[in-house]
């Protein structure tokens, strides 16, 4: 072989550079399919997208999927390969499990685990599934994973008042705080209560109950509604984290934030109903800010600013406290973190150098939180 022959370097494919370029994975992507009530096609829906990625040429297994004996889902599943489960026996009956070890040693791509907060039959390696998930991520295995939204567990109390149902199996609001995406599965109530009478759900003589209890109409309305919220929290919390990851400005703002600032003054509570009344309006998302000071703790303003919390909490206000020290610049920073568009501020009757510092205090604000616009509404003084 020539020298010149010996130095020519061989040349890279595109793929192969992009493969070099790229960051070294460090934990799966989890994506969640999550619905508002049994039906809505959560699992046909992650298996319609598992089934495009194999046919894109990923590595794509079943490692749990809960058919519930409907067709259109067995058809797709028959489709993709399958981890074979476990078959645990428990007081007499046998039971088919996730094989957590069986997937790891497969160790695809991407791997399909349906019933996110399924308990797990004791004597499993980990007591529910959602930690079996959160292992095969730590082994950079992306996760596909569907839930209902009665089984998140901040949400389970306020599903079982408006349903009347019991929620036993929750998963911790962490966990699909972790997920990478969170992906709405949604019908309409009208059409989801056709889908029950014509048997796609529910066996027959499951049907009429079903109608008459989990599955109406008023039921499935406060339902979804959960979801559709849960959802656009996940949804802000990714913009946020994308806004600070490319720190860009405030101007990247898609809805209205309305912010009242308070105080221990009882007068606050005309500010906080002015401030509710602006959100109501704008159809904007309600913040009340209170700048914790030292002498907050003094017995009548402390009873004075508990009292001015639960009014706002009955407005349905997101209350948040900051540390104190420069107020306006304590109030700047908030304003900026939460992508605040509008704030409502006090003013009440004093003169001389408060008035002064009062002034000086609004400057600094308007100077280091350009983008928002701030509304001074006079009180009375207590």
């Amino acid at each position: 072989m020539s020298r010149q022959t010996e130095n020519v370097k061989p040349i890279k494919t595109p793929e192969q550079w992009l493969e070099a370029a790229a960051p070294e994975k460090t934990a799966g992507i989890f994506k969640v399919f999550l619905g508002y009530a049994p039906g809505v096609g959560k699992t046909f829906n992650m298996l319609s997208e598992a089934i495009r990625r194999r046919n894109r040429g990923e590595d794509v297994v079943i490692g749990f999927i809960e058919t519930h004996q409907r067709p259109r889902v067995i058809e797709l599943a028959s489709q993709l390969e399958a981890v074979p489960t476990r078959r645990v026996e428990y007081k007499g009956t046998f039971f088919e499990e996730l094989d957590l070890d069986a997937v790891l040693a497969r160790k695809p791509q991407v791997v399909l685990i349906d019933e996110l907060a399924h308990t797990n039959i004791p004597g499993s390696k980990h007591e529910k599934r959602y930690e079996d998930v959160l292992e095969l991520l730590q082994h950079r295995i992306d996760v596909m994973s569907a839930l209902n939204v009665q089984h998140v567990e901040s949400l389970a109390p306020t599903v079982q008042s408006i349903t009347g149902v019991v929620v036993r199996e929750t998963v911790p609001d962490w966990v699909l705080g972790r997920a990478d995406e969170v992906v709405l599965v949604d019908v309409t109530p009208e059409a989801l209560q056709t889908r029950m009478r014509r048997g796609d759900i529910y066996p027959a003589e499951r049907i009429e109950r079903s109608l008459a209890n989990f599955f109406r109409r008023g039921n499935l309305l406060a339902l979804r509604e959960l979801a559709l919220k849960r959802v656009t929290h996940a949804v802000d919390r990714n913009l946020d984290a994308y806004l600070r990851r490319k720190q860009l400005g405030q101007d990247w703002v898609v809805q209205e934030r309305v912010a009242v600032c308070i105080s221990s003054n009882p007068a606050s509570q005309q500010l906080i109903a002015r401030g509710a009344r602006t959100a109501e309006g704008m159809d904007a998302e309600f913040y009340v800010l209170h700048v914790d000071l030292p002498d907050d703790a003094m017995e009548e303003k402390s009873r004075n600013l508990a009292a001015n919390l639960r009014f706002a909490e009955n407005l349905s206000a997101r209350i948040f406290h900051v540390q104190g020290g420069k107020i306006a610049s304590s109030i700047a920073d908030f304003v900026r973190e939460h992508r605040i568009t509008q704030i409502i501020i006090g003013r009440s009757a004093v003169r001389g150098w408060r008035n002064y510092l009062y002034f000086m205090a609004i400057q600094r604000l308007l100077r280091e939180a350009p983008n928002v616009d701030v509304h001074i509404v006079t009180q009375e003084q207590h």
